[in-house]
């Protein structure tokens, strides 16, 4: 029988998930503020705010899973946003009996040090892995009640198809100029890609086994910030680059004049030292090895723009 889900969300997880659920022969709906299509082949798509309680208990009336995919697009706004947003998604997944398959981040645990695997607490001082820890915390709560069925997955900076920390930097850097990135870039960091965050999720969703709990997103062995520059320059065929660093004395300068760079100092401890992530519970779950790097690499290149790099259809 044919699986309906409510994907609320169209950033890039949010459109992987649309087309893996597709590809499947699965009905999707995938709900935005603005209800544009995500150019997925065969999903319906849906015009709501996700913080309409009552709009978003109607669309995801009769789903099977409700994916909560969605990315507030002010970094500087999460702790007015985010908390009506989570609330309505938690809501409508009790109202619907469908799975609530969260795309979570690694915010909540804090500072860790060593690898960062599911048992450890979350135990976040700064703001935004309190906001998000408390999210979890509250989906986890309705589960452990009976009221819904709730499961988190968790990567590290994203990677791949129009996303995260590393493809900010290509434009420049595919240009042969240096590039600067914040904190140090000679720590190992993982990274993980885009298209193994909705892959793990769906896993995840359809295991009930799986549920009540987080899951980290399996990912492939870290590599510093200047690596991963490097690496996707050279699956463009491309030669390296200079990457400077923004230490912390550079981000609190220039946090005088921007929000975004004054919201992310609490959390440059991210890049600053290791920042490992260990995704080993999930591989063995649910059978799923990281995409391979070399692979990812050229997908972020050629989302980039970078010409005559083939990527895997």
């Amino acid at each position: 029988m044919t699986a309906s889900h409510l994907v609320v969300g169209a950033g890039p997880v949010g459109r992987a998930l649309a087309a893996l659920l597709t590809a499947r022969g699965d009905a999707v709906t995938v709900a935005t503020r603005s209800g544009r299509p995500t150019g997925v082949p065969g999903a319906r798509h849906l015009a709501l705010d996700a913080a309409d309680a009552e709009a978003l208990r109607r669309a995801a009336d009769g789903a099977d899973v409700l994916y909560n995919a969605v990315n507030p697009g002010s970094y500087t706004q999460w702790a007015r946003v985010w908390p009506p947003v989570a609330a309505s998604l938690l809501a409508a997944a009790e109202s619907s009996g469908a799975v609530y398959a969260i795309v979570g981040n690694l915010y909540p645990l804090g500072r860790v040090d060593g690898p960062m695997h599911e048992g450890l607490p979350d135990a976040a001082a700064d703001s935004k892995g309190v906001l998000r820890a408390r999210l979890w915390a509250d989906a986890r709560a309705a589960h452990e009640a009976g009221r819904v069925r709730a499961v988190e997955v968790r990567g590290s900076d994203y990677v791949g198809t129009g996303v995260g920390h590393v493809s900010r930097v290509l434009p420049t850097a595919l240009r042969g100029r240096p590039v600067t990135m914040v904190g140090r870039v000679d720590q190992p960091h993982t990274f993980t890609d885009v298209l193994d965050v909705a892959r793990t999720l769906v896993a995840a969703a359809d295991d009930p086994g799986a549920h009540g709990r987080v899951w980290h997103v399996p990912s492939n062995p870290p590599r510093t910030q200047a690596e991963a520059v490097a690496d996707v320059l050279a699956a463009a065929g491309r030669p390296a680059v200079p990457v400077r660093a923004i230490g912390p004395a550079g981000v609190r300068a220039l946090g005088l004049v921007s929000p975004l760079m004054r919201d992310l100092r609490p959390l440059l401890y991210q890049f600053t030292r290791p920042y490992v992530l260990d995704s080993t519970a999930a591989q063995e779950r649910f059978g799923i090895a990281p995409t391979p790097w070399d692979e990812v690499c050229r997908r972020t290149a050629a989302s980039a723009g970078a010409a005559g790099v083939t990527v895997r259809a």
